[in-house]
């Protein structure tokens, strides 16, 4: 049983209307319960092993005593508190599930939007420290020589990690170990733990990028007629760091009592607990951690004029912390976060393990010194496909656009996927080859970055992984192949703004019932007021409407943008529109409610209600609405349930539309344009 709160629930309805209304635990899908890809054994992870997630026993004996429940459904004090846990946990495991299928940066945004919601508390309170990375990449990358994706990479490094720690009983026995569970024992504790902790890892490990992005610039700006940066390069470099150094009095005093000395910065901390897992085995002190993390910021040129992210990462998000949860509630484990996001972009690699150099080169991190930054560097190396190119050479390299993963019997086996409509580009890289190579494979063989890491018989790829993380538990093999790319898959429109915009267009989308006719009246405050009482799964159905928007428009020959353009401006939809998005949000409606485990039926009409409660919050304990449909059905089923609802039930998939026109033109400076 993986989701027992809702189980338990529906024990309570059997018992309470002698029939069993739910809610029905929802299933894993297809063949997840056995599959060994990647998909199958994140999802496997979320569903099966993260049982009893954030539940609080404290609050469910408080709900018995006073006959009062204490989660938040639509509304507060709708359903158990640990129900609420339960629908929470099946949110982050349907909005990953959209993502891994898609890849796309909206779907992205759910999985992060989830993440912090449940880890960090409300989204909107740490919005711009994910937001700002996406729009620095979109907007300012593509001046740059050399980059890619790091929003969308970040999740699947996050997938990455949950399905080895599921596939790979090493792993987690290490891990396990490490953090102090008992093997067998702990292992619903042990998971949960991993999830939160490799969360803050993983989907935060390049929040530094927009740091890194300006630095580059400039130095692209100079390289346009240069041939390598170095010396006589112009570069940029960063002083007063201490909005993201300072630690704070009660940091001080908290990290003096965790650990038994004292602190002045973040960077002490960050020298302090990589010395702590790693000196002794690189023989490496705090003193030359210290003064090589405080040089990365502020003096480039002492690293071949690159600016590391990794720091800004680091120090970024030990501010977020701080601000969201206390200083006082940061564990060793949280400054273990941070320090393998310090290690994890080139100061292991460059300046502890010198996985380059023929003489100085130490051994590849051993999981059992640093379990989180091992899996992060690995993660980090495999995470290499469907990566949008911004930079003018990265988008001229050939990249894999897919890649299946199979993590059977604890071996990691990675199937690259280029496209093969480059067929002609790899033919020219490997005549050239073949070329070198009767030559006497004299000087250094052609590279088509990066198929020839790939594909060449050197395996450029995995032997520069072998330096970084030790291998020897954890076998990885590396195959390539081609195949036409089906760009469809992206589900791509026309209209476009900034992920700054998805949230305020998801808070007024919610408040279209409730302020139609007052658009010009209501404050911002308020609505975001609303928006913040909802559950994470009310506000994912919110979300992921506004995701579907354009779609909706683009089947109408309209988009939206929040970009002056030479179109005629759309302010209400007519009938004809209407009949053509209408049903399609409602195919969305029942669909997205299917997948979350709701069932057709009215019992929550009709039924008896128990004392203190009402009709809206049986239909939340039992999971069930008039609206929903039952059974296996597809688009044709669901176009015909459509048009057998109610006049007033149909209006509810087009009517708060055109309120909400209004919302976003005032708050959010979203204009909706036709294109005939």
């Amino acid at each position: 049983m993986a989701y027992t709160a809702l189980e338990q629930m529906r024990k309570t309805n059997r018992e309470r209307y002698n029939t069993d209304v739910g809610p029905f635990e929802p299933s894993l899908y297809g063949a997840g319960r056995l599959g060994s890809d990647l998909k199958s054994a994140a999802l496997r992870f979320l569903h099966e092993r993260c049982e009893g997630l954030r539940f609080s026993p404290e609050k469910a004996k408080q709900e018995e005593q006073t006959g009062t429940y204490l989660g938040t459904s639509y509304r507060p004090n709708q359903i158990p508190y640990n129900m609420q846990m339960d629908v929470d946990r099946l949110c982050l495991e349907r909005e990953l599930e959209q993502f891994i299928d898609s890849g796309v940066a909206e779907d992205a945004y759910t999985v992060y939007y989830s993440f912090l919601e449940m880890f960090m508390g409300a989204y909107g309170r740490s919005s711009k420290m994910i937001e700002l990375l996406s729009e620095f990449e979109s907007n300012a990358s593509s001046l740059l020589m050399k980059h890619r994706d790091h929003y969308s990479h970040s999740v699947y490094v996050f997938a990455l990690g949950l399905a080895i720690y599921e596939t790979n009983e090493s792993f987690r026995k290490t891990f396990q170990r490490f953090y102090g569970f008992r093997p067998s024992e702990d292992e619903n504790r042990a998971a949960a733990f991993f999830l939160e902790y490799w969360g803050l890892t993983s989907l935060f490990h390049d929040i530094g990028y927009p740091f890194e992005i300006p630095f580059e610039q400039v130095l692209a700006y100079f390289e346009v007629d240069r041939k390598a940066r170095g010396e006589g390069s112009m570069y940029l470099a960063y002083r007063d760091l201490d909005c993201l150094n300072n630690l704070g009095e009660e940091a001080k005093t908290h990290f003096t009592e965790l650990f038994g000395r004292s602190f002045e910065n973040v960077e002490q901390l960050l020298a302090y607990g990589i010395e702590k897992r790693l000196g002794a085995a690189y023989d490496v002190s705090e003193e030359y951690l210290y003064d090589t993390i405080c040089k990365k910021p502020t003096d480039p040129n002492r690293f071949g004029y690159f600016m590391d992210h990794a720091y800004f990462s680091a120090t970024r998000l030990y501010q977020e912390l701080v601000e969201r949860c206390g200083a006082n509630a940061l564990t060793e484990a949280h400054v273990d976060v941070l320090t393998a996001i310090m290690l994890h972009n080139s100061l292991f690699k460059f300046a502890i393990a010198f996985y380059k150099s023929d003489t100085k080169r130490r051994a590849p991190l051993k999981v059992e010194l640093h379990p989180l930054a091992y899996l992060l560097m690995l993660c980090d190396e495999l995470q290499c496909w469907d990566r949008t190119a911004y930079g003018r050479n990265s988008r001229t390299e050939l990249h894999p656009m897919d890649a299946e993963f199979d993590f059977a019997r604890g071996m990691i086996h990675a199937l690259y996927c280029f496209d093969a409509e480059e067929s002609e580009k790899i033919g020219a890289y490997e005549a050239s080859y073949r070329a070198w190579e009767q030559n006497g494979a004299v000087g250094k063989p052609p590279r088509l970055k990066a198929y020839s890491d790939m594909a060449e018989k050197e395996q450029r790829f995995r032997t520069d992984i072998e330096k970084i993380v030790d291998l020897s538990g954890y076998p990885l093999f590396i195959t390539t192949f081609m195949r036409t790319a089906d760009r469809r898959s992206k589900h791509t429109y026309l209209s476009g703004s900034s992920f700054l915009h998805m949230y305020d267009f998801a808070v007024a989308l919610n408040a279209r019932y409730r302020y139609e006719g007052q658009e010009e009246t209501v404050s911002a405050e308020t609505l975001e007021r609303d928006f913040d009482s909802l559950s994470l799964e009310y506000k994912l159905y919110n979300i992921n409407q506004v995701k579907s928007f354009s779609k909706y428009l683009n089947a109408i020959g309209c988009f939206y943008t929040d970009r002056p353009v030479d179109f005629e401006m759309l302010r209400a939809f007519n009938e004809e529109q209407i009949a053509v998005f209408a049903p399609m949000e409602h195919a969305r409606w029942v669909l997205s409610h299917r997948a979350m485990g709701w069932t057709a039926g009215d019992l929550y009409e009709n039924a008896a209600v128990p004392e203190g409660t009402n009709r809206y919050c049986l239909r939340e304990q039992m999971r069930q609405h008039k609206l929903c449909m039952n059974g296996d059905f597809g688009e044709l089923e669901i176009a015909r349930h459509y048009l057998q609802l109610s006049e007033e039930d149909q209006g509810k998939d087009w009517k708060p539309f055109n309120s909400m026109l209004k919302l976003i033109r005032k708050f959010d400076g979203l204009r909706i344009y036709k294109l005939g």
